[in-house]
């Protein structure tokens, strides 16, 4: 292999080695931006919950007062 095949050749490998890179990146922020939305969806669901709860309380005070 003379020096311009050899400089083709490793340019490749290079370029092959970014891209992986590349992608294992992106597959991490993918991953991160899922966990970040379950847990997002989590919390809105304690909320949902808790507010629920709330007025249930709220109308059996009402309901006991009559």
């Amino acid at each position: 292999m003379d020096n311009s095949n050899s400089a083709s050749y490793h340019a490749g490998v290079a370029k092959g080695q970014a891209q992986e890179k590349g992608n294992q990146l992106i597959d991490k922020a993918s991953n991160a931006a899922q966990s970040a939305k379950e847990s997002v969806q989590d919390a809105g669901q304690q909320v949902q919950a808790k507010a629920q709860g709330a007025v249930d309380a709220v109308k059996d005070a009402v309901n006991s007062n009559k």
